[in-house]
């Protein structure tokens, strides 16, 4: 990604930058998906005399990030139950099953709900999923209560004292009142039997500031404890990371960068920071 690279040769050049040169260097940074405020902040630090350009620059970036919990907490007596929420075509249900892989990879087992009743192929996806990752999918009738699949899932995960328990919810956005209705009406007969301990939130990388605008909706209508952050994928436009969190406030937990189970990992906020400013 190298995002910083650019701008920290210029500055090291010696030479004094001309009025275009500031003008390329910011353009390169709101075209990476930085954000008009965070983009403004850097080249502030940058332009200081007398300062180390990419310290000032380096701090701001580590100062963006999200200071909240990024690991997900595993518990002895009972589920860690997961509610994975987002829009359709984000990769939410894809990513369900990519996060249900790497949970059990790690040595635990984990059970999904497939509570996205009302569109037959979300279904049809991730029972495919589990089929080839050999994970149990709680599945209801189509076009039936989401909540009641939900319901079914997370008694059976903790009769059977599953170590993780994702629910895949219905990908739409109407508004906000009924995305709250839905989901806060999931959420409580899941807590009749046990925690909600994770809202994840699926936000297409590729979509720029439409993927904040998008997550902020989103957190004025649930309790989002988390971000997976979808086809990062090493482009010039990797900066969207940054700028979401520094937004939001919200922290990356996942990021997936390619359509294979095996690419999706936590989110390692220092490697990415490295990642933007390294040559």
């Amino acid at each position: 990604m190298a995002l910083f690279s650019k701008l920290f040769n210029k500055l090291r050049g010696g030479s004094a930058l001309t009025a275009a040169d500031w003008q390329e260097l910011e353009t390169s940074l709101i075209e990476a998906d930085l954000g008009a405020a965070l983009t403004a902040r850097v080249m502030e630090a940058a332009r200081k005399v007398g300062q180390s350009p990419e310290e000032s620059i380096t701090k701001i970036l580590h100062e963006s990030l999200s200071t909240r919990e990024r690991n997900i907490a595993t518990f002895a007596d009972r589920p860690t139950t997961i509610l994975v929420v987002g829009v359709n075509g984000t990769g939410k249900t894809t990513s369900t099953a990519k996060l249900a892989n790497t949970l059990k990879e790690s040595g635990s087992s984990v059970l999904i709900a497939a509570a996205d009743t009302f569109r037959a192929a979300a279904t049809e996806q991730i029972q495919t999923w589990g089929d080839r990752l050999k994970i149990n999918v709680v599945v209801g009738k189509p076009n039936g209560d989401p909540a009641s699949v939900a319901f079914d899932g997370v008694t059976r995960a903790k009769s059977e004292n599953v170590n993780y328990f994702i629910v895949d919810t219905a990908g739409r956005l109407h508004t906000k009142q009924g995305l709250m209705d839905e989901l806060g009406k999931i959420r409580r007969v899941i807590e009749k039997v046990s925690p909600v301990d994770e809202v994840l939130l699926v936000v297409d990388g590729t979509t720029g500031q439409n993927a904040i605008a998008q997550a902020r909706t989103f957190l004025e209508a649930v309790e989002v404890t988390g971000l997976i952050l979808t086809k990062l994928d090493g482009s010039a436009k990797g900066g969207v990371a940054l700028a979401i969190e520094s937004v939001t406030g919200t922290p990356i937990k996942f990021i997936g960068t390619g359509e294979s189970v095996g690419d999706f990992a936590p989110f390692d906020a220092q490697s990415y920071i490295e990642g933007l400013i390294s040559a």
